[in-house]
């Protein structure tokens, strides 16, 4: 059986949130266009069986009900976006940072990989990382 996974992050603001994504990653949205412009749900392709999906805070709080969630100004999880080369790292590190994400870790080589860390608006960690593991 070949399911979809959708990864579902709070936000505060579509708009905000679908600029900050397409500029970033340059991911595409899909799904139905709603009248601001943007799909509903906001939701982009990141390959044939995965889709991010960006929930606004309300309609987050409201999808998992009273689920104990992290407290407020933590990460919930650490997404990773894996390169191929650290040249690319570096190239999407300053894209995200250009489209209004928070350096937390400049691009850096590890004992494990050639990484960056960035929060994006929604202080959503991000890892963009070349030769993991």
């Amino acid at each position: 059986m070949i399911a979809t996974i959708s990864i579902g992050l709070p936000i505060e603001s579509r708009r905000r949130a679908c600029d900050f994504y397409r500029k970033a990653l340059g991911l595409e949205m899909v799904g139905e266009i709603d009248k601001d412009g943007m799909s509903e749900p906001l939701q982009f392709a990141l390959d044939t069986h995965t889709r991010l999906t960006l929930i606004p805070h309300v309609g987050f709080g409201w999808m998992v009900g009273d689920i104990r969630r992290a407290p407020g100004g933590k990460s919930e999880c650490l997404l990773t976006l894996q390169v191929e080369t650290l040249e690319e790292v570096r190239r999407v590190f300053k894209s995200c940072i250009d489209a209004g994400a928070k350096a937390i870790e400049e691009p850096i080589q590890k004992d494990w990989g050639y990484v960056a860390i960035i929060a994006d608006p929604d202080t959503h960690l991000w890892m963009i990382a070349a030769n993991l593991w």
